[in-house]
């Protein structure tokens, strides 16, 4: 399988920062965050932080929180949120000064944008570069230097999207190393395969493997090991899968109920996840040594 750069949208990007005097770029949004973060603590059994939103956030049910990536040192979070109305959003938080803003992902075209209609149950966050997965139709790139300024508030364009040659369901992604790994939801009839993906323009999928865990939600790799989320339904913590390919073992309890993406920060080797459910919302770090 390969993933082949699709719909550029350059021209598209440049009309949309033009309209709006320019690109604001994400160091307005970090200087401008205009939300508060409260730490707190999540129900499950792994010692851990946790930071929830504020209240109207917890329990919005039309938008979901869906994917998590940690810049390196763990300070700033990116968390993707997707709508019941087809839209969906990045929220980036500072965790040391607990505020964040959400940004839109649009579609930019010639003369507008339209919200962009992805699930984004996985985001990868490395530099300016941020992959957004969109389940079948593979990943979406966008440029985080590319973020308007909006009287509404902030947009985040695509820039172009990287396209299967074969069927594989984008339902989460991370980073790793210089690439990407990007997992599939499913239940017990269907593949639960993990793709490990270069990132050029034309990025080849150097490994495919099932590791047979159902509805994982979210994966990340450390030192050759395999960490998945698995969810356990609206009132009973999650599951964190652990080990290499064939070998995995189950920690019930080990994260809150309803986790979702997974990410690992090699930096300070710390496991970030993000839950869903309304009122049971937090984003969720843990030392991976407490595994």
């Amino acid at each position: 399988m390969q993933l082949t750069r699709v719909d550029d949208l350059d021209a598209e990007v440049d009309a949309l920062a033009a309209r709006h005097g320019g690109r604001a770029g994400l160091t307005a949004v970090l200087g401008g965050l205009d939300r508060r973060l409260r730490r707190t603590w999540a129900p499950c059994l792994t010692p851990h932080r946790a930071w929830t939103w504020e209240a109207v956030d917890r329990g919005d049910r039309r938008w979901w929180p869906q994917g998590v990536a940690a810049a390196p040192g763990g300070r700033y979070v990116a968390v993707s949120w997707y709508s019941t109305d087809h839209r969906s959003r990045i929220s980036f938080a500072d965790l040391r000064r607990r505020r964040y803003r959400h940004v839109e992902l649009v579609l930019p075209s010639a003369d507008g944008h339209a919200p962009l209609p992805v699930h984004a149950g996985g985001i990868a966050w490395s530099g300016s570069t941020l992959h957004v997965a969109a389940t079948r139709a593979g990943l979406w790139v966008c440029d985080t230097r590319d973020v308007v300024r909006t009287e509404a508030g902030y947009l985040l364009p695509v820039r172009h999207r990287l396209a299967p040659s074969d069927d594989f369901r984008f339902s989460f992604l991370g980073s790793v190393g210089d690439g990407l790994v990007a997992g599939e939801y499913g239940g017990r009839t269907q593949t639960h395969r993990v793709a490990h993906i270069g990132t050029d323009a034309f990025a080849e999928v150097t490994e495919v493997v099932d590791l047979g865990v159902v509805r994982a939600q979210g994966v990340a790799i450390a030192d050759g090991t395999y960490y998945l989320t698995a969810s356990h339904g609206t009132r009973t913590p999650g599951s964190l899968w652990m080990g290499r390919a064939g070998a995995l073992r189950e920690r019930r309890y080990a994260v809150p109920m309803g986790p979702e993406d997974l990410a690992h920060d090699p930096t300070t080797d710390r496991l970030w996840t993000v839950t869903e459910h309304p009122h049971r919302r937090w984003i969720v770090t843990i030392r991976r040594r407490w595994l």
